[in-house]
């Protein structure tokens, strides 16, 4: 053996110099849809609540998200996600989400596998049967029920915030696009709702448009954010504002679900799971428009043919909004465990993003 190969084989360990920062994660998917958990490293967060630690990891440390969302050491569609101390002794912990653009207030890919993980690390201690956290997240708070047979998740399921319609069937005209229809709600984020069959489109929800969805989703989640000014969150003013477009099939898909969701997000990131939030969101329009009730149970399908199921628990006054409390069920995975280096001569440190 070659003492070059040796060496190779017995020196498997880099120890990164003293003067570089270095953040460990723990890697997953829900659905297809990446999320990079911060477990160690990141700088400590100053406030008393998630929307407070949200504002200041925004304004201090905004370079960092960057540095583990973009490229080298993320992609374009990268998803990430900060535990943090809860708003109160009520809730076990909070969470914050990061991605290409920024923070958003809510992803229910991100619950249903920080859940996943929290009985995988032993965070809680599982027992069989359904495990229930209390998570604070920038919308509020989360009950997530993690079921759990023989000691291993069959699945995660969450309530998500009050969910509600603003309008069904609004129209918007734009530019090369001509008259889009769209039905704008919150499930915790702002979606414009477009479904395929009301609106002249030549494509369909297959990966083969990948880029297609991208393009057309983001000039009409800009449309909107330039015309539609009912986009105001009853209480939170970051909260007000136009998350994704989310093209729809209300046809029967291949797999058995019943309806289809691509959702194109943040600066064009598609999700690869069929969008929790947004799922949330479509369970106050069906509700609203008498295609469900109460305990009724719809299966979405994404991009990738991951599945999630939704559904309505109850119903309640959320300012002045009928609202639904929306149940989001799916699975999710560990990838991998990853310890990133920073080295402060790195010429493109701060990363990139090329699509």
């Amino acid at each position: 053996m070659s003492s070059i190969y040796h060496n190779i084989k017995t020196n498997t360990n880099f120890i990164p110099p003293t003067n570089w920062l270095q953040i460990k994660t723990i890697d997953m998917h829900t659905g297809g849809e990446a999320l990079r958990v911060i477990v160690d490293g990141f700088p400590v967060l100053k406030g008393s609540s998630v929307l407070e630690f949200r504002r200041y990891c925004k304004e201090h440390y905004d370079d960092l998200r960057k540095l583990l969302m973009f490229e080298p050491r993320g992609h374009a569609d990268m998803y990430g996600c900060l535990l943090l101390p809860p708003n109160d002794e009520k809730a076990d912990f909070g969470i914050i989400f990061l991605h290409n653009n920024g923070y958003s207030t809510m992803c229910g890919h991100a619950i249903i596998a920080i859940s996943t993980l929290a009985v995988n690390m032993k965070w809680i201690s599982p027992r069989e049967g359904d495990n229930v956290l209390k998570i604070d997240t920038p919308c509020g708070r989360i009950s997530s029920y993690v079921h759990v047979k023989n000691g291993i998740v069959q699945h995660v399921r969450f309530h998500c915030v009050p969910s509600y319609v603003v309008g069904l069937d609004k129209t918007i005209i734009l530019k090369d696009l001509g008259t889009i229809t769209y039905d704008l709600a919150y499930g915790g984020a702002f979606y414009a709702y477009v479904d395929i069959d009301k609106n002249d489109f030549t494509f369909d929800l297959s990966s083969q448009h990948y880029q297609q969805l991208i393009n057309i989703g983001m000039k009409i989640k800009n449309g909107i954010m330039s015309a539609d000014n009912s986009i105001i969150h009853p209480y939170e003013k970051d909260l007000s504002f136009l998350y994704g477009t989310i093209f729809i099939d209300t046809k029967k898909q291949a797999s058995g679900a019943n309806s289809k969701n691509v959702c194109v997000f943040a600066e064009g990131e598609v999700d690869r799971c069929p969008t929790g939030s947004g799922v949330s969101g479509r369970m106050a329009i069906h509700k609203m428009r008498g295609d469900l009730d109460i305990g009724d149970i719809m299966t979405f399908e994404s991009i990738t043919g991951s599945v999630f199921k939704g559904s309505v628990v109850s119903e309640q006054l959320y300012s002045s909004f009928k609202s639904v409390i929306p149940q989001v069920e799916g699975t999710a995975y560990i990838t991998g465990m990853q310890t990133f280096v920073f080295d402060p001569k790195d010429s493109i440190k701060n990363g990139f993003i090329l699509r």
